[in-house]
């Protein structure tokens, strides 16, 4: 099965879809193609963990803030992550992780593209054949 996808680049956007068996596995592949817009995710090694939490009011509002929650930390602290453990609370609406990667060094790692957010524009999260689906629009 494959993680995700990328359907379109644009000048001051990205679209991807991710899949996962589970809610978890969606939102964990979703969060790996957007560290994988950013740089190369196969050279960012686990060596910084953090843990994460983030509430929304439904899935797309979910996912909205976990992407930014993760892209706060290349903003504030230059970090990248490449591995993503991601626990899901549907009834609450609430999402923790424990995501791990290392500090973006410029003469290790290949960076791509900045990221400046995750949109809800086109974004969608559904359950179909049971898989998982979820699209996502960057601003970049």
């Amino acid at each position: 099965m494959k993680k995700f996808e990328f359907l379109g680049f644009a000048t001051a956007d990205i679209c991807f879809k991710a899949y996962g068996k589970t809610l978890e596995e969606v939102f964990a592949n979703a969060a790996l193609a957007m560290f994988e817009v950013i740089i190369e995710t196969e050279n960012v090694k686990p060596i910084v963990v953090k843990e994460i939490k983030v509430q929304g009011e439904d899935l797309k509002s979910l996912m909205f803030e976990w992407l930014n929650e993760l892209l706060f930390y290349i903003d504030a602290e230059g970090i990248a992550f490449s591995r993503f453990n991601v626990l899901i609370d549907e009834n609450q609406m609430r999402l923790s992780a424990k995501v791990s990667g290392e500090p973006i060094d410029q003469a290790k790692h290949i960076t791509k593209t900045e990221v400046k957010a995750c949109t809800y524009h086109g974004m969608e999260i559904k359950h179909i054949d049971g898989m998982w689906i979820a699209q996502v629009i960057l601003d970049v």
